[in-house]
């Protein structure tokens, strides 16, 4: 009996299609009960007239759908969104990528310096964004306090005139600016990391080669780094738009959607919609809309990072 379990169990051990079905099976598990029920639910929430008051199904059909799209907040949920996410990743690529260069390098206390920038990731992030929320305080902004202290604000003839405090949080186009550079603070340890791995996975050879060549920094990180870190790059810029596209945290802590949703994104506009407002059939309806965004989206990069890998 022994005999012939040891040879069962050595016949599985050998049967490699096999055993990979066996140690992807608690993975998939795991997304079908905790990532495709509630998606299921969603789907079945939208085409239903569900409210927090009467949680029943009543399928209606698509006139979620229909009310959503004729929602003049929607749409500008929608725009902000897409800004917000590839204004946001895209100077967080940039900056990451000056990090992680300036990191590669050897010199006293490196790593007190890669603590310090990751120390925004390892953070909470709703207590990160309270400290943001501080930061851009209307009266008692110390942002507002360096440029008066420079002279840039509230004196006589400063750059930005006579006003006496920035609001950062009331006026639309900084509050935007505030999001935006909140979402930077918040994933740029994560792309710096990611970025790193890459910039370590070259071979060192190829690059000495090159600059005995006489090649010069920016024609090596030009011809030489970057297409070969392209797919590295690629899946940070994914991950970043993925988080960006589904953090509600950030907007919720310091604008809560204002001033008058200029702000508001579909994450948020989900919440208000959907448990704020007690519309869960319409709420639903609004956060399915990120699904198919979020799946092209994932699909193009991914497919650009496999041609510049083949490349």
């Amino acid at each position: 009996m022994s005999v012939d379990s040891n040879i069962t169990r050595a016949g599985i051990r050998d049967r490699a299609d096999l055993l990979a079905r066996i140690m992807i099976t608690p993975a998939i598990l795991y997304i079908a009960v905790m990532i495709g029920f509630p998606f299921v639910l969603a789907i079945l929430y939208s085409l239903s007239n569900a409210t927090t008051g009467d949680p029943t199904l009543h399928l209606i059909g698509f006139d979620n759908f229909r009310a959503v799209f004729a929602d003049p907040v929607f749409r500008i949920s929608l725009k902000n969104t897409f800004v917000f996410a590839l204004v946001s990743q895209s100077l967080v690529i940039i900056l990451s990528r000056i990090l992680a260069t300036a990191l590669m390098a050897d010199f006293r206390g490196k790593w007190v310096i890669r603590f310090l920038i990751m120390l925004p990731w390892t953070a909470p992030i709703s207590l990160g964004t309270i400290g943001w929320l501080w930061m851009f305080d209307s009266i008692f902004s110390p942002i507002d306090w360096i440029l008066r202290s420079l002279g840039l604000l509230g004196t006589p003839g400063a750059l930005l005139g006579p006003m006496q405090n920035l609001y950062w949080l009331g006026e639309p186009g900084f509050a935007m600016s505030s999001v935006i550079i909140v979402h930077i603070w918040r994933l740029l340890p994560l792309a710096t990391v990611i970025q790193m791995a890459g910039l370590s996975s070259i071979p060192r050879d190829l690059l000495e080669a090159a600059e005995v060549d006489g090649a010069r920094a920016w024609r090596r990180t030009v011809e030489i780094t970057i297409p070969l870190t392209m797919p590295i790059i690629s899946i940070a810029f994914l991950f970043g738009l993925v988080f960006t596209f589904t953090d509600m945290t950030v907007v919720y802590v310091l604008t809560r959607g204002g001033p008058i949703h200029m702000t508001q994104v579909l994450a948020t506009w989900t919440f208000f919609k959907g448990i704020e407002g007690g519309d869960l059939a319409q709420g639903a309806a609004v956060s399915l809309f990120m699904f198919p965004v979020l799946a092209g989206i994932a699909a193009l990069v991914l497919r650009m990072a496999k041609r510049a890998e083949v490349v």
